[in-house]
C-alpha cells in the first residue's frame, strides 16, 4: 500500500514539473518569435532615418508628419519589454501610415528613383514583419491557451505566467480596417 501511495506522489511530481516545463518552453518560444520580430524591427528602423531624409526636401509643409514619424522612431527604439515595444511599434506603424498619406500629394517624390527604392525595402522588411508577427502571435496564442487552461493555470498563476499581450494591430489601426476604402474614378 506505501509503494502504490509513493508511486502516486512521485506520478503526479512529475506531471506537476511537465507542466511547469511546458509553460517554460512556450514562454521561450514566443520571446524566441519576438526575437525574430526585432531583427525586422531593427531593419525598419535603420531605413527610416534614410526615408525621412529622401521626403524632407519634398515635404516642406509636412514637418509635423516628418517629426511624428521621429519621435515615434524613437520611442520604439527605447521600449525596453516586449509589451512596450508593441504598443510603440503600432505608433510608427500609424505615423509612417501618416507619410503614405501625405506621398500621394507630392507626384515628383513618388517618381524619384531613391524614394522608389526605399519605399521598395520597407515594403519588403514590412512583408517580413508581417510574418514574423503571425508566428509570434501563434507562439504567444498558445502561451496564453497553456496559462489559462486547467490544471497549468494553476501552476502558471503558481510561479508567476501570466497571459500576454498579442502583435495587433492597435485601436487605431482597428478602427482604420473597419472603414471601407474609398474608390475615386
Amino acid at each position: 500500500m506505501v509503494i502504490v501511495i509513493i508511486a502516486l506522489v512521485v506520478i503526479i511530481i512529475l506531471w506537476l514539473v511537465s507542466l511547469y516545463n511546458r509553460l517554460v518552453r512556450l514562454r521561450n518560444n514566443r520571446e524566441n518569435a519576438f526575437a525574430d520580430i526585432d531583427v525586422q524591427l531593427r531593419q525598419r528602423h535603420d531605413l527610416i532615418p534614410q526615408l525621412v531624409e529622401s521626403v524632407r526636401g519634398y515635404m516642406k509643409h509636412e514637418s509635423t508628419v516628418l517629426t511624428d514619424i521621429t519621435n515615434a522612431r524613437a520611442n520604439a527604439m527605447k521600449a525596453g519589454t516586449i509589451d512596450e515595444k508593441i504598443l510603440a511599434e503600432n505608433q510608427l506603424t500609424a505615423a509612417l501610415r501618416g507619410l503614405q498619406v501625405a506621398v500621394e500629394a507630392y507626384p515628383d517624390l513618388k517618381a524619384s528613383q531613391n524614394f522608389l527604392q526605399l519605399q521598395s525595402e520597407i515594403s519588403d522588411v514590412e512583408n517580413k514583419l508581417a510574418a514574423a508577427r503571425r508566428y509570434f502571435n501563434s507562439a504567444t496564442k498558445e502561451y496564453n491557451v497553456a496559462v489559462e487552461v486547467f490544471p497549468s493555470n494553476i501552476i502558471a498563476g503558481s510561479y508567476g505566467f501570466k497571459k500576454e499581450m498579442m502583435f495587433d494591430l492597435g485601436e487605431e489601426g482597428r478602427e482604420k480596417m473597419e472603414i471601407p476604402p474609398e474608390i475615386k474614378f
